[in-house]
């Protein structure tokens, strides 16, 4: 998919990116580097043969900086961080148009074009920075998108600094699936707008971190379960469909850490040394835990559930009072059910004897 910027007096143009994702350690294949320089790199990443699961995923570890930079297969983009949650932060320069009260004094027009690793278009912000500037995001090759954004200002004293709501700086939202693009990437937090930029010549001369999303192969879920070979999820991990693009992603299933992509890579997680979650006994297992009270507790042993509570244990005597109390409820009962017999018995046998004479007394003796 192809992208174009087009700008008119435009002193910056950008995309910020929001980010939000777990760390997870770097696990790798064994004998595959784990580290270039101060960066992991997790497997399905690597540096050599066998180390990577497919040549998209290639990374160069260049010794020749101190310390050693890692770049994307052999381009000259830097990787700045690789993580499992399916995304990769690089450094980019900027891509800038600037004018003076005449002409145009400087440009650069930034392009990169990714055919792996799109811009997810949920975290991403397309941003123009300047006065009087139109920035336009098209994609040039099927016409199937256009947005745009405007900047207006009479002069900076009407700009705010880390305000970007049209006056100086805008921002409007990157199409889904984005891959090659003109200008530059800029993740959300990174940059806060400031009006000194504006003139600042130095400026222009800064690289930003920027976000890729990855994603393996190009099937869903569904369709990878069923060709098991290639299936790239492993022991106690699922596979998710995300957003952005094709292909899917693996994740450790609950209770459990570590890489998804390596055969037991997806370790069971203690809950009970990392969660403490009982105030009883706490007892692990695969992918969960449970609790349980000691002897002379009862409850359901969670820290914020019920708990342990000691048992009720009434003292002897009381015991024994109960005990004798309970039975003379019981042969109180009895007796009563004893009585109610004798009295219904002696007056069923007078009925009986009545009528016996009353029938004598009709059949003459």
């Amino acid at each position: 998919m192809g992208l174009s910027f087009i700008f008119k007096k435009l002193a910056l143009v950008a995309v910020t990116l929001t980010l939000t994702a777990t760390s997870v350690a770097a696990q790798t294949q064994p004998g595959c580097e784990s580290r270039c320089g101060n960066i992991s790199i997790p497997y399905p990443f690597g540096t050599g043969d066998g180390c990577k699961i497919s040549s998209d995923f290639f990374i160069t570890c260049n010794t020749t900086f101190n310390p050693p930079k890692a770049f994307l297969d052999t381009s000259n983009i830097e990787i700045l961080d690789i993580s499992l949650d399916g995304y990769l932060r690089i450094s980019q320069s900027i891509g800038y148009d600037c004018y003076n009260e005449v002409e145009r004094t400087s440009y650069f027009d930034m392009w990169m074009e990714l055919s792996k690793f799109p811009i997810s278009h949920t975290r991403n912000k397309f941003t123009a920075i300047g006065c009087d500037t139109y920035a336009h995001v098209k994609d040039y090759l099927r016409d199937t998108y256009s947005t745009r954004c405007l900047t207006f200002c009479d002069n900076i004293t009407n700009m705010v600094k880390g305000s970007c709501s049209g006056i100086g700086c805008c921002k409007t939202a990157i199409p889904k699936g984005v891959r090659s693009y003109h200008g530059f990437v800029m993740e959300d937090g990174a940059y806060n707008f400031c009006i000194s930029d504006l003139y600042d010549e130095n400026f222009k001369d800064k690289e930003f971190p920027m976000i890729l999303d990855w994603t393996i192969g190009n099937q869903t879920c569904s369709e990878t379960k069923m060709d098991q070979e290639n299936y790239a999820c492993k022991e106690n991990s699922d596979c998710i469909d995300p957003e952005n693009c094709p292909g899917y992603l693996c994740k450790c299933l609950d209770g459990f850490q570590g890489n998804p992509y390596l055969s037991q890579g997806c370790q069971d997680i203690n809950e009970c040394n990392t969660l403490k979650p009982c105030n009883g006994t706490c007892n692990n297992a695969p992918g969960s835990y449970n609790c349980s009270c000691p002897d002379g507790f009862e409850g359901d042993g969670l820290r914020n559930g019920i708990g342990c509570s000691p048992k009720v244990v009434m003292p002897h005597h009381q015991s024994f009072s109960v005990a004798v109390v309970a039975l003379g409820i019981g042969v109180g009962v009895l007796f009563s059910l004893l009585c109610l017999s004798w009295v219904y018995m002696g007056l069923r046998e007078r009925k009986l004897t009545a009528e016996k004479s009353e029938n004598c007394q009709q059949n003459g003796g």
